[in-house]
């Protein structure tokens, strides 16, 4: 074989760099200067060695060995390629060591907002799993967060995946947390702010935020439209994108307006947060992945929101709650 039919189009020279038995193969002769031993140490047959030995040697163009009836030695192009074939299988061997261990990856999850449904839920998995590293990140939406995790950016979030393109949510596991009851966040002087509860009706006429505008919450704001409609509630305009809690303080404090929360939701100075009820409004909170990701964080993550789902009735829809048919269908698993 000529040298130009060992690196043309058509040849085969491409698969010896990628193929690591036949390097590993190399190497051991190379180093063995004995077929018979060389295949002892491969545990393999010699014959299949003296075959993968020919076959490298026609993909290179080259011949690696000299070989008479009493010994076998290095040619030239052989001492040439032996460094080169080394490193390759170095190489090879970190990226199998890398990927032996699904432990070994940070796993990043997106909580949305600290302090939280998903921030307990991440508490308990890393409780079960102490020797994976589970990295949180806050990505403030599962619109955004969705398109982070299918172009791998992202692992895992929590949200309303009812409301993502079909098309996305095809490639996407999910897992039902928690119906999580809504709230509405009250400036403290606000007159419904002294009320334990307050009911979706007496909210009519008011204007609430609910995330308009915000391209990585859009599955909350088509949520919190829908619901609004059935009792009256003007949808607050977009507000400008507030980034972390002390931002978004500062813009609703100008706004004044009621912002749509679940009863979880943290409080800010200045304001109560109220859960609604009769009815009792829900959010519908999953746990999302790529379809195909495979970690023990992740395992973690689902035994942990079941536990606490379990444990606190997340699961156990309110009588006579509300939540739109999408979503019911979804959360029961059969969405």
């Amino acid at each position: 074989m000529t040298s130009s039919s060992a690196t043309g189009p058509g040849s085969r020279t491409h698969d010896a760099h990628t193929d690591p038995r036949l390097l590993r193969a190399f190497v051991a002769v190379a180093e063995e200067l004995h077929f018979t031993r060389a295949a002892a140490r491969l545990y393999v047959a010699q014959q299949a060695l003296s075959r993968d030995i020919r076959r490298l040697e026609r993909e290179l163009g080259a011949e690696l060995f000299v070989r008479t009836t009493r010994q076998v030695a290095l040619s030239a192009d052989g001492e040439r390629l032996l460094p080169h074939a080394r490193r390759v299988l170095d190489a090879h061997a970190d990226l199998t060591a890398a990927f032996a261990d699904p432990a070994a990856r940070p796993l990043l999850v997106d909580l949305n907002t600290d302090g939280m449904t998903a921030a307990r839920v991440l508490a308990r998995a890393r409780e079960l799993a102490p020797e994976c590293e589970l990295m949180a990140r806050f990505e403030s939406g599962l619109t955004w967060a969705a398109g982070e995790i299918l172009a791998g950016r992202l692992d895992v979030s929590f949200g309303r995946a009812a409301g993502l393109p079909p098309a996305v949510l095809a490639r996407l596991g999910t897992q039902p947390v928690r119906y999580e009851p809504m709230a509405v966040m009250l400036p403290a002087d606000h007159p419904l702010a002294g009320r334990d509860e307050v009911e979706p009706g007496e909210l009519a006429g008011e204007t609430v935020y609910a995330g308009a505008g915000n391209p990585r919450t859009g599955e909350w704001t088509d949520l919190a439209r829908t619901f609004f409609a059935r009792w009256g509630i003007e949808l607050a305009p977009p507000a400008p994108l507030a980034v972390g809690v002390a931002e978004f303080q500062r813009v609703m404090a100008k706004s004044r307006n009621p912002v749509l929360a679940v009863v979880d939701f943290p409080s800010m100075p200045g304001t109560v947060v109220r859960p609604l009820v009769r009815p009792v409004p829900l959010s519908p909170l999953l746990l999302v992945w790529r379809k195909g990701l495979g970690h023990p964080g992740l395992d973690a993550l689902r035994e942990a929101a079941a536990r606490l789902g379990a444990e606190e009735g997340w699961m156990v829809r309110p009588d006579g709650s509300w939540l739109p048919e999408a979503d019911a269908l979804l959360m029961a698993g059969t969405g």
